[in-house]
């Protein structure tokens, strides 16, 4: 029995983590053992999600087993969608590669939370100032 080819794409965003495992299949999506549905509620996060496998028109061609941890659920479905693409790049780098890079999949958005700084109340807030 030939064993299935298993592709792995590892996605962040903010503080969340997505590790993706891509094999050949019929469109399966499941993240954290549940299905795309119904770990992401809204439908701009499952968007969010299916930017990369639309933009290459794979959505029917593989099964994902998504594993994601860590933050919000937006900063989760940006994390997938990271992974899916590096995914994808690692299945065929030739065919995928140069439309997921313009449409901006592959790049890790650096944005994350800035400290909280001593002296403030939050990273940028200062206490209430007073005159007396």
């Amino acid at each position: 029995m030939a064993k299935a080819v298993v592709y792995y794409g590892t996605g962040r965003r903010k503080s969340a983590v997505a590790r993706v495992f891509m094999t050949a299949g019929k469109g399966n999506i499941t993240v954290n053992g549940k299905s795309l549905d119904e770990y992401f509620g809204l439908q701009t996060l499952k968007t969010i999600v299916m930017e990369p496998l639309t933009a290459t028109s794979t959505a029917d061609q593989f099964d994902l087993k998504i594993t994601v941890r860590g933050g919000g659920t937006a900063g989760q479905a940006g994390a997938v969608r990271h992974g899916i693409a590096r995914a994808l790049c690692e299945a065929d780098k030739e065919t995928y590669r140069s439309t997921l890079k313009q449409a901006g999949y592959l790049t890790r958005d650096p944005r994350m939370k800035e400290r909280k700084k001593y002296g403030l109340k939050a990273a940028r807030r200062a206490p209430q100032f007073s005159k007396r």
